[in-house]
């Protein structure tokens, strides 16, 4: 009994230092490619309400989003997943929806142009 005891807190260490280290490692990229001026606040807000609440975003917003790039497109978005007043939302959901919007978004900047 007392074994199982040990095993289950060194679970939930663990599960606790990962997550910590992942919050660490996510500001970190944040900080070092800094990431939180690489987009306009309109499109910011725009990506955001995209990836957390209506999926889609416009064309403009897209080619600022490949700008920023996915490295801090990532990072971002579980950073706000971070945050204690996004603790309902669903991680996988949010992050399938960051990757589709990210594909998305890629598709259309690296699609050429029909020509007029």
């Amino acid at each position: 009994m007392a074994s199982l005891n040990v095993s289950s807190v060194l679970v939930v260490l663990f599960l606790t230092c990962g997550g910590v280290m992942a919050k660490k490692e996510n500001d970190q990229i944040i900080k070092e490619k800094n990431c939180e001026c690489k987009m306009g606040l309109p499109y910011v807000l725009e990506a955001f309400t995209g990836i957390f609440n209506t999926g889609c975003i416009s064309n403009k917003c897209c080619g600022e989003l490949v700008v920023l790039g996915k490295v801090c497109h990532s990072a971002l978005v579980k950073r706000t997943l971070e945050n204690p007043l996004f603790k309902d939302l669903n991680p996988t959901t949010i992050i399938a929806k960051s990757i589709q919007t990210w594909n998305n978004c890629l598709a259309l900047i690296d699609s050429p142009s029909p020509s007029t």
